[in-house]
């Protein structure tokens, strides 16, 4: 009975003693870099913490041996460094020729460098080469017959027990078939229809209460000039195409329109472009370049007065906008298009003003061209 009680007092000792050890440790921090302060630390550790410090010691009196005018530390002196001090627990305190920083800085150079060799990608399966006999093959299939594509030629080669994939066989068409573009590039189209190009593009503005505004401009390519402007704080499909009837009142029109993608053509503009006679060009997506010239000129127009300007609202950016461009055009010579001035002999289908509106023509830009203002 007494025997039983005594290895349950020592099991019980035996269990909480490394407990206790651990909450002696975390209670006394490091000690100090001092020799008196340091001794009476030094006899709490323990023996493979002592040895593993004395090696890091040692390994820093090796690089100060080696070193002639400042310590010079070898990949393989970081790894050991490294190794060393993840054994000690003040490691911080015995760093003697680096800083803290530095040896953290090297570990995670390291774990990048392991990690980096442990994510290599294996070694990829080489696929079986096409034979220089099946490549003159397939190039001659495909010079003598100009129609026929890769599923074609791969059956031929098939009938003569050839075995390729189509894969293969479009990439040695290519080199056999040339592409060429259908129809003439972008640049060039500009080049020879620019007197019969309009461009129209969306400039977003913020007024003074951090409201949202959205101009709508109209470019001639072939003059440079502004044929149409319009303002509004709720741009819709309809308003799109109410600022179109409007740059085209009276059968003067362009040939082509170059807009972007943007969901604010709708389909009414669509119907509007159609009915009037203009075939519109879609610049594809992500691709200022396409529309330069609404591109530049929209940074012109910010840079010159919006940048200067606290837009109040709506009727002072058509105010300033006005301004801008009247002496923007007046720096421009006419050609192309002209608007004139609306006349009572005229179609009325072509400009239908909005429901439960008036609308009046006000002079603007430059004197040659001429707008419309919305009056509630």
């Amino acid at each position: 009975m007494l025997a039983r009680l005594v290895r349950r007092v020592l099991g019980t000792g035996r269990a909480t003693l490394p407990a206790l050890r651990r909450h002696v440790l975390a209670a006394t921090p490091p000690a100090a870099p001092v020799l008196i302060a340091g001794a009476p630390g030094d006899l709490r550790r323990s023996k493979p913490e002592l040895v593993a410090e004395n090696a890091l010691l040692r390994q820093q009196l090796l690089v100060l041996r080696r070193s002639v005018t400042r310590p010079r530390c070898t990949p393989t002196d970081r790894a050991v460094l490294d190794v060393l001090a993840s054994r000690v627990r003040a490691w911080r305190s015995a760093l003697a020729i680096i800083q803290p920083d530095t040896l953290l800085r090297w570990h995670r150079a390291l774990f990048r460098r392991c990690r980096r060799r442990k994510s290599r990608p294996g070694p990829v399966e080489r696929r079986p080469t096409v034979s220089a006999e099946a490549i003159a093959l397939i190039r001659e299939l495909a010079a003598a017959h100009r129609l026929w594509g890769a599923e074609r030629i791969r059956g031929e080669l098939l009938k003569r027990d050839i075995r390729v994939a189509t894969r293969t066989v479009q990439q040695d068409l290519r080199d056999a078939r040339p592409s060429q573009r259908a129809g003439q590039p972008w640049a060039t189209f500009l080049r020879n229809h620019a007197p019969d190009i309009w461009a129209g593009d969306f400039l977003p503005v913020t007024d003074l209460l951090f409201r949202p505004l959205c101009a709508f401009f109209v470019i001639a390519l072939g003059s440079r000039r502004v044929v149409h402007v319009g303002v509004t704080r709720h741009p819709t499909a309809a308003w799109v195409a109410q600022r179109l009837r409007e740059a085209t009142p009276y059968g003067e029109r362009p040939k082509y329109l170059i807009r972007d993608n943007d969901r604010k053509f709708g389909a009414a503009s669509a119907q509007v472009a159609a009915a009037t006679g203009i075939a519109e060009r879609r610049t594809a997506y992500r691709a200022p370049r396409q529309n330069a010239t609404c591109e530049r000129f929209l940074g012109s127009v910010r840079r010159a007065c919006l940048d200067h300007v606290l837009v109040r609202g709506e009727r002072h950016l058509q105010r300033v906008l006005r301004d801008y461009i009247a002496s923007f055009n007046s720096a421009r010579p006419h050609q192309g298009l002209q608007q004139r001035i609306p006349d009572a002999s005229m179609e009325p289908q072509l400009f239908q003003p909005e429901p439960e509106r008036m609308v009046r023509a006000v002079p603007g830009l430059g004197g040659l061209h001429h707008t419309y203002q919305r009056v509630a």
